[in-house]
């Protein structure tokens, strides 16, 4: 099967898998420091977002790759996705900004990584 490009529509596909597994597993890892409820409850947050999280990247490979058959670019996609779930979820949940020097340093070079899987052959 000929691969669909970077820019097509199994890329967006993977890229909200990509998306919704990571504001799930933001949920699995990190509701036990925003509420009380949650603190203590690891294998109910494992079961109720975690195991679903491991779905959506699993799938998200699955159209990346149909996109873009390598698994490195896949990899780095991935992770680059992450960066519209964690800040946002973490700025509203916990009152934390990325507009730290050193959190907008990481993120400029995220992008970089980005940039090269898609422009560099």
């Amino acid at each position: 099967m000929e691969p669909s490009g970077f820019f097509s529509q199994d890329m967006i596909i993977g890229c909200m898998f990509f998306l919704l597994g990571n504001v799930m597993g933001w949920y699995a890892s990190n509701l036990q420091f925003v509420s009380e409820y949650w603190k203590g409850k690891m294998l109910l947050s494992i079961v109720l977002f975690g195991l679903p999280s491991m779905m959506c990247f699993w799938m998200g490979s699955k159209y990346a790759m149909l996109a873009v058959p390598q698994l490195w670019t896949i990899r780095f996609v991935g992770a680059v996705v992450s960066y519209l779930a964690f800040p946002i979820m973490t700025w509203y949940y916990m009152g934390e900004t990325m507009f730290t020097t050193k959190t907008m340093i990481c993120v400029f070079f995220a992008m970089c990584i980005l940039a090269v899987q898609i422009f560099v052959d």
